[in-house]
């Protein structure tokens, strides 16, 4: 299992001041950092910039992008409890839904 770059900031965060805890733990469970590809970013921003248009930039941030992004672009599949959102944005992404 991988996170990227906005994963590991969200999850550090938890953290506080121990942040290589969090990068400890996040090992432990076997969860390794990928940091995002321009084409993930470019593949992001396209469809964030659909959203925009669509729903007058209200209700989601960039990171929810970023993570479909990499997911679609870097990875197989994505964890996700936000099946709709991820289904509309990121069609060939296969989704895992706890």
């Amino acid at each position: 299992m991988v996170a990227c770059d906005v994963v590991w900031a969200e999850v550090a965060t938890a953290f506080g001041h121990a942040q290589a805890h969090a990068v400890e733990a996040l090992g432990e469970i076997g969860i390794a950092y990928s940091p995002m590809s321009e084409d993930a970013a470019l593949r992001a921003a396209a469809c964030w910039y659909r959203f925009r248009r669509r729903s007058a930039g209200k209700g989601r941030i960039v990171a929810d992008f970023l993570v479909g992004g990499h997911a679609v672009t870097q990875a197989d599949r994505l964890l996700t409890r936000d099946r709709g959102f991820y289904r509309d944005y990121f069609k060939p992404l296969t989704l895992v839904v706890p």
